[in-house]
């Protein structure tokens, strides 16, 4: 077998030119760029590799220079969801604290079902100069690095500690990488001398390599089965997630439910799969659900879970289903969450393929006329009470309603609104009303503050064509704000609503639930008479200053009773301006968005000296007795 002389950096960007994702008629490149921000770990093996490629051409695989190795990470993120799992970047870091900064991306891939291909630098593998600049030692393990910390982030996880392993740990990432049911994070840990060894690769190493999305077929048997539930069942509810739109299933669910009359509710993950005006939408299910989905749950005696991994905001921390004999059916390409919630039919398979199956088996089956008009009532309840929510009325401060209403007006039937952490997530997933399949991008399984604008730049590489719309609250943007100066740099245009409230107020507003007073959510100066951040003044900051230095076009809405209005327009400008914009405006956080009517479990001190925290400890026992254990 003919072989080449190469480095394994070398042999590493030469391996990453050549693969390729394919699923059905759809054939991409599986790493279509690379991302790094280069240290001493590095910079002369992975940097020197891709250099030379550049030299070569520069088109193969283009480099991407961030701003924080997190922020990199989220991207590659962003990216992978927008191209439903088909796709994403690599990122790289040098030895130590960068590569230590790309742990919080890790868990988010992992949470989230996301492929994302990690290759830290890691210290010398022959030990040589030990301990060297940034390394971590233990008396215990002297085979231990700040990178082993990724093990139980990542779905596979590989350190080549000689050249010749780098074949093998290759391979056997993209097979996780590919794999909808394994795929997350996957980290290949590279000692910085290692990277620059030479090898002799064998050519057929370096040609192009096909990944095959294995979609597989469900089980006969499991289709009979809940074919015979679904008939049996009084009331039936789908709950449509994630796996949905990664098994580009969205027309196959539009014709189950339409063939069966069985209403559809959403995770996180899965809202959009159904736009939001169809009859048999109810909208969000759980926590941050909509009343019209939630009332339907607690009835519903049979639930088909489709591509969720049923969190606790989902299930209401399982107080959402109280029909006494409520079962579930569960398709899901992983087992792991196909056999969730006591399930006795798990159908583990392509969720477009099963869905097939079931429409099939189900042939002439309908609900009852009775169970349209209730699905019909509550659905055009929701509706009015978010049409209410949208009406611009609160001046001089707005609610975060009237916000994402604008937003999601300006963003019309292609726009994407893309959101992680806060109170924003909750509110959006109720209020939304999402126009098509892809126009929805909110990380909830982490939800990881500081994701939003990295990942709001992952997405727009992934849809050029589209709007990208990032809602971020002060809180989440002073955790990760700098991936603006990428996209300044690169002259990507991603519109970023900035809305300020002065601190944490989603937390805020839950600790004062809970009984805490809002403790500790304020950003305000300390009085240090009382050693408290909730009584000194607020604090002084400039976001749209901030965002101004770096590189971003600021539109500054001011408080007023045209506060909406002028949002409008803003959001009117910022489409024809070319590199990122920041829209930066107040709201007031003490106006909610209509109640989803769910509860979730965050515990209350069992004992206390305050009312407070006594009062809401009775309802935390009041709702804790509705929570039961599932058994299908």
């Amino acid at each position: 077998m003919s072989s080449t002389q190469m480095t394994v950096g070398q042999a590493l960007v030469a391996f990453l030119s050549h693969q390729y994702t394919v699923d059905g008629d759809r054939r991409v490149r599986t790493i279509p760029a690379v991302f790094g921000i280069f240290g001493h770990g590095q910079v002369a093996g992975f940097g020197q590799g891709i250099l030379q490629q550049q030299r070569t051409d520069p088109h193969v695989l283009p480099y991407h220079q961030g701003r924080n190795e997190q922020g990199e990470v989220h991207q590659a993120i962003g990216f992978a969801r927008q191209t439903r799992r088909l796709q994403t970047f690599a990122v790289t870091a040098s030895t130590g604290p960068g590569s230590t900064n790309m742990l919080t991306g890790a868990a988010v891939a992992t949470t989230n079902h996301l492929p994302a291909l990690l290759l830290p630098a890691d210290m010398f593998a022959t030990r040589s100069p030990d301990p060297a600049l940034q390394q971590l030692e233990q008396p215990y393990g002297g085979d231990l690095s700040v990178n082993d910390a990724f093990r139980p982030l990542s779905r596979f996880f590989d350190r080549v500690s000689r050249p010749e392993q780098l074949i093998s740990a290759l391979l056997n990432a993209f097979r996780v990488l590919t794999d909808p049911a394994e795929t997350g994070a996957v980290t290949i840990s590279l000692p910085q001398d290692v990277q620059a060894q030479s090898l002799w690769v064998p050519d057929e190493f370096l040609k192009d390599r096909e990944w095959r999305i294995r979609r597989p077929d469900p089980e006969t048997e499991d289709i009979a089965a809940a074919v015979t539930a679904i008939r049996g069942a009084r009331k039936p509810l789908i709950i449509s997630g994630g796996g949905t739109l990664y098994a580009f299933a969205e027309e196959l669910l539009q014709t189950f439910a339409e063939a069966t009359g069985i209403p559809v509710a959403f995770t996180q993950a899965g809202t959009g799969a159904l736009n939001w005006d169809h009859p048999l939408n109810l909208g969000a299910i759980g926590h941050t659900g909509t009343q019209a989905a939630n009332t339907y749950a607690r009835e519903a005696d049979l639930v088909i879970g489709i591509g969720t991994r049923y969190e606790d905001f989902t299930t209401a921390s399982r107080t959402l289903f109280q029909a006494p004999d409520v079962s579930f059916v569960n398709i899901n390409i992983a087992a792991f969450d196909a056999y969730k919630m006591g399930t006795s039919i798990p159908i583990v398979a392509d969720a477009g393929k099963a869905l097939a199956a079931l429409t099939a088996g189900l042939d002439s089956y309908h609900t009852a006329d009775s169970l349209a008009e209730e699905i019909s009532g509550l659905k055009s309840m929701w509706d009015a009470l978010v049409d209410d929510a949208y009406e611009t009325r609160f001046a001089p401060l707005p609610a975060q309603a009237e916000i994402i209403g604008a937003v999601n007006e300006a963003a019309g039937e292609t726009g994407i609104v893309v959101c992680a952490a806060g109170s924003l997530p909750g509110d959006l997933h109720k209020l939304w009303r999402s126009r098509n399949s892809y126009s929805y991008h909110v990380e909830y399984a982490y939800s990881t503050m500081g994701y939003e604008i990295a990942g709001g730049l992952g997405v727009k590489r992934g849809a050029p064509d589209r709007e990208v719309y990032v809602m971020v609250g002060d809180g989440s943007y002073l955790m990760m704000s700098s991936e603006l100066v990428t996209a300044a740099a690169e002259g990507i245009r991603i519109i970023v609503v900035l809305i300020q409230n002065d601190g944490y107020q989603s937390i805020g507003a839950l600790s004062e639930d809970r009984g805490s007073q809002r403790f500790g959510t304020a950003f305000r100066t300390l009085d240090r008479d009382t050693e408290s951040f909730d009584t000194g003044e607020p604090v002084k900051v400039d976001l749209a200053a901030n965002a101004e230095g770096f590189g971003a076009t600021v539109f500054r809405i001011e408080p007023g009773d045209t506060v909406i209005e002028d949002l409008r327009a803003a959001l009117e400008m910022a489409r024809h301006i070319a590199g990122p914009v920041v829209i930066h405006l107040h709201n007031d956080p003490l106006l909610s968005a209509p109640d989803s009517q769910a509860w979730w479990e965050v515990v209350v001190s069992e004992v206390s000296d305050l009312d407070s925290t006594k009062k809401a400890r009775v309802e935390y026992e009041k709702n804790k007795a509705d929570q039961r254990p599932y058994v299908g």
